[in-house]
């Protein structure tokens, strides 16, 4: 029997569920799919690595990448439990995962006590007008690494 998007997305929620029942992080799953097949599956544990970053979508593209030797998953699509946050968005394009399907969205989050809507909105905010500030420090060398990966023969462009 072929796996459809909502057998996909039924499995991101199942994985946010055993992640809340087991204390293994927040309530979000994630499941990169290729081809029909699962390729990789995660639940969210920021609180079981004390890793910030450890969203289940970053969790989920890392375990693809590593099953599939390549940081290229643009023969991916990834499903989630919830609308992925801007940090786990911006990973989804880093990857080149070619479409996002998702359950819940950031409204759900936020009426569970996550930020997901409050950052999408800080990032919306001109620079200055953000909680967290941010300045550029003016380094002579500022530009030397960019220099160095321009003339680079080793390079892998991504």
């Amino acid at each position: 029997m072929k796996k459809t998007k909502n057998n996909f997305i039924e499995i991101s929620i199942k994985v946010a569920e055993g992640n809340v029942l087991k204390n293994l992080g927040g309530p979000f799953g994630a499941v990169v799919v290729k081809n029909g097949k699962v390729i990789a599956a995660a639940g969210n544990s920021v609180t079981k690595k004390n890793d910030p970053t450890a969203h289940a979508e970053i969790e989920a593209i890392r375990k693809a990448a590593k099953k599939l030797k390549t940081f290229d998953l643009s023969s991916c699509e990834i499903y989630s439990s919830c609308k992925p946050c801007p940090m786990c968005l911006s990973a989804i394009y880093w990857a080149n995962i070619k479409k996002i399907y998702y359950a819940a969205n950031s409204k759900a989050a936020a009426r569970a006590g996550f930020r997901d809507d409050f950052i999408y909105k800080e990032f919306a905010k001109p620079a200055e007008k953000r909680k967290i500030k941010e300045a550029q420090q003016n380094a002579p060398s500022k530009n030397n690494p960019f220099k160095l990966w321009k003339k680079s023969q080793q390079k892998v462009k991504y």
